[in-house]
């Protein structure tokens, strides 16, 4: 097996997951397992927060909805943020009793045709214009006509890790009309930063508010400016498979675009762009190592990168970590911002040959 690993720690988890409990008040607690737990692995994820209590997940399409039905069996409820776009993720959500996020009359009609009755969330466009019901009326009269429950809905901020950026003011004040005019069971606007930046919006007793963080749950500041004291639960990490001399002038990897300025030594690890280690941090990353950081150079390879290390304090085995919670390490924000990037690309980069490991 290649030496690499995601680290996963299930007890920050299940911290973070009680610190946003609390950072939500009154309002329910939606937990964001898409995209495999933002790369976390979502059968474990799901089962440590569905033990901790956790009553509520959002998936991002019908497949992961079928998964994770099969690993939290038939209490908890699980919303597709997607929605649904063929006939089989209409059956699928019939099957395993799924809740759909609709933004299409297309997607309603494809529930009906397959005998779907049970509830929907609408996804609602207040200001992102990514996706969302053109007519929220309308489309609340035929969900009403058709027997279909309403279950809530819902709206994305666009610049909620931005609290001061006017946009989010605007966005607020749409969402918060609707429950004024539309008879809807529950609403959900705050994500992870909306959940930090703006804690006071939903605490009203209108209806019932919802949140969804997602960020947040894996430990990754969504504002860091406003810390909310979250654990980083994953680390990856790989093993030295080689040290070897290299005299002064001489290049390494791809290109040549780094050369010794002086003899030492040079250290391979099995971790390459295929695993989701970012090709931006050639020459420019930094690993945690028992002695310290160490500089990634050259270009990150498909299965390998390079370290310049002193031969005399590394050895062949050595792990070396390239973010995640250990002391000294890197932090996920840290290195996406020097990848020109955000954790969420960085976390669910992590390729499936990446064995996920539970540490606790």
């Amino acid at each position: 097996m290649r030496p690499v690993q995601a680290s996963i720690h299930v007890a920050h988890l299940l911290s973070n997951y009680q610190r946003l409990c609390q950072q939500a008040g009154d309002k329910q607690v939606m937990a964001v397992v898409k995209a495999n737990a933002y790369g976390h692995g979502l059968t474990s994820v799901a089962q440590a927060l569905y033990q901790a209590g956790c009553t509520s997940f959002a998936v991002s399409d019908a497949e992961e909805g079928r998964v994770l039905r099969e690993v939290i069996g038939g209490k908890a409820d699980i919303v597709l943020f997607t929605g649904i776009f063929d006939q089989e993720d209409a059956l699928l959500c019939k099957k395993h009793a799924l809740t759909p996020v609709l933004s299409e009359f297309q997607q309603l009609h494809l529930l009906l045709d397959v005998g779907f009755q049970a509830a929907v969330w609408l996804k609602v466009d207040t200001g992102m214009h990514r996706i969302g019901v053109a007519d929220i009326a309308d489309f609340v009269t035929q969900l009403k006509k058709s027997n279909i429950p309403l279950a809530g809905i819902m709206s994305h901020l666009a610049c909620a890790d931005e609290p001061t950026h006017p946009l989010n003011q605007q966005q607020i004040h749409a969402f918060l009309d609707i429950q004024e005019n539309i008879d809807t069971p529950a609403l959900s606007l705050l994500n992870s930063a909306g959940m930090v930046a703006f804690p006071d919006v939903g605490n009203s007793d209108i209806s019932h508010h919802i949140v969804r963080p997602g960020l947040a749950l894996y430990g990754i500041e969504p504002i860091p400016e406003q810390a909310l004291g979250l654990q980083p639960v994953l680390q990856l990490s790989a093993r030295i498979i080689q040290v070897r001399p290299i005299k002064q002038g001489e290049s390494v990897s791809y290109g040549a675009t780094w050369s010794a300025d002086k003899a030492s030594s040079i250290a391979v690890v099995a971790m390459g762009y295929a695993d989701g280690l970012p090709r931006l941090l050639s020459n420019r990353g930094e690993v945690q190592h028992v002695s310290g950081r160490l500089p990634i150079v050259g270009r990150v390879c498909m299965d390998y990168c390079l370290l310049a290390v002193d031969a005399q304090k590394v050895k062949l085995g050595d792990e070396v970590i390239f973010f995640g919670f250990a002391a000294g390490a890197p932090l996920a924000n840290d290195v996406a911002a020097q990848c020109q990037s955000i954790a969420y690309e960085l976390l669910t980069g992590i390729s499936a040959r990446v064995p996920r490991v539970n540490i606790d």
